[in-house]
């Protein structure tokens, strides 16, 4: 059974910084693209970042280049999310999902809340 489990999330202030994990089960992690998404209040899904299977790739949604740092531990079946310099705007559940074909995905994680507070 694949699982995602997403945690690190939580409170903070306008510029601080948080990390978040996403442990991975159920499949060849080592093998597969994998992306953050996030929804915040009232919007629709916004993909924030996404690596690939190898990690030779990532990619950010402009809102948060620069600011954010994907990666991941093929070892550890662990993908992360980098968060500096938060901005209230980043309030949002945040996802970790499994890409599938093209930029579909197949698989989502419960989510993880981070608030920031300005």
């Amino acid at each position: 059974e694949v699982q995602l489990v997403e945690s690190g999330g939580g409170l903070v202030q306008s510029g601080g910084s948080l990390r978040l994990s996403c442990a991975a089960s159920g499949f060849t992690f080592s093998n597969y693209a994998m992306s953050w998404v996030r929804q915040a209040p009232g919007k629709g899904l916004e993909r924030v970042s996404v690596i690939s299977s190898g990690s030779g790739g990532t990619g950010y949604a402009d809102s948060v280049k620069g600011r954010f740092t994907i990666s991941r531990d093929n070892a550890k079946n662990t993908l992360y999310l980098q968060m500096n310099s938060l901005k209230a705007e980043d309030t949002a559940v945040y996802y970790c999902a499994r890409v599938t074909i093209g930029t579909a995905y197949d698989y989502w994680g419960q989510g993880t809340q981070v608030t920031v507070s300005s």
